[in-house]
């Protein structure tokens, strides 16, 4: 039986209530003894997001493994499943995926697709919840946003691998005029496999070409690097004919990507086409996605590209 564990001190947590913010005062104690302030607690923020990088122990509970975001409202729980849209999707929540209830410190969850989950509710600190289940003796750790300063920025680059397997194809939509002739130009879409392949597929077919009458012409493997900046990562693209390409990586949006050639000096823009879209309902939904601790090695290299 794990240990309950006790916050030292005073949790002061924001609390939405007709239409404006009111500030809670909660020791943590009330957690334990109120369905209530448990309730208050997981509804004092907008947005949880998912640190996966924080899980403790080795198992999984599917739809918190899948999530970006989870939310608590009223009694129903909504998931942000993918990145493309999050911030737009069912008013920044994204969907209903289940409902909840509260007891002392314990949150009942029953998932639309994975059934029912029941979990002991910690507060860590001010933004950060732990969910512990003890049927699999795991934690997952929710850090708390309001929709209006949610980090995007960082969700994307956390969940890089992820943001470009959310897509059919990436089309490039842009090349620039500075930069030296080079193989990688006449590469007009890509395409990268889901749950940790590391493949992609490459096509010189004419931009434009729908998804569906797409030719790939090939298929090798891809790495993505991090780096000492949290905004640059570093893609690398294996072709037997031309050896590695290395690209600095950027997200303009939730839809189209910048690569940076650094051997040529150009800049390509790649725009996503055909969404695939993570829905809680088999009957429509795509193969399921989910996220795992970040295994990117770490490059020690700095900008080349002049923003």
């Amino acid at each position: 039986m794990r240990a309950k564990k006790l916050l030292f001190g005073i949790l002061g947590i924001g609390f939405l209530a007709s239409s404006c913010y009111t500030e809670v005062v909660l020791e943590d104690e009330f957690i334990v003894e109120s369905a209530f302030n448990t309730d208050l607690a997981l509804q004092s923020y907008d947005l949880w997001y998912v640190d996966i990088n924080a899980t403790r122990g080795n198992g999984e509970i599917p739809f918190l493994q899948q999530a970006f975001t989870i939310s608590f409202v009223d009694g129903i729980v909504f998931a942000n499943n993918n990145i493309v849209g999050l911030g737009k999707t069912g008013n920044g929540f994204g969907i209903a995926v289940g409902v909840y209830d509260t007891f002392n410190d314990i949150v009942d969850i029953d998932h639309d697709l994975d059934g029912f989950w029941g979990f002991e509710v910690y507060a860590v600190r001010p933004n950060v919840l732990e969910l512990y289940n003890n049927r699999t003796n795991t934690s997952y750790f929710l850090n708390g946003y309001q929709r209006g300063n949610f980090d995007y920025d960082r969700l994307f680059y956390e969940n890089i691998d992820l943001l470009l397997q959310e897509f059919e194809a990436w089309e490039k939509t842009f090349t620039s005029t500075d930069g030296a002739v080079n193989e990688f130009d006449e590469e007009n879409f890509l395409y990268f496999f889901g749950n940790g392949g590391r493949s992609f597929q490459s096509s010189v077919d004419p931009v434009g070409t729908p998804v569906s009458k797409l030719q790939w012409d090939y298929q090798g493997n891809y790495a993505i690097f991090d780096t000492n900046d949290e905004t640059l990562k570093i893609l690398t693209l294996d072709y037997d004919y031309m050896g590695n390409d290395y690209f600095e990586l950027y997200v303009i949006d939730d839809s189209t990507i910048e690569l940076y050639h650094v051997a040529s000096g150009t800049v390509y823009e790649f725009m996503g086409r055909g969404f695939l879209q993570f829905l809680k309902g088999k009957e429509k939904e795509v193969e399921r996605k989910k996220r795992i601790k970040s295994t990117n090695a770490k490059m020690p290299v700095s900008r080349k590209r002049k923003l």
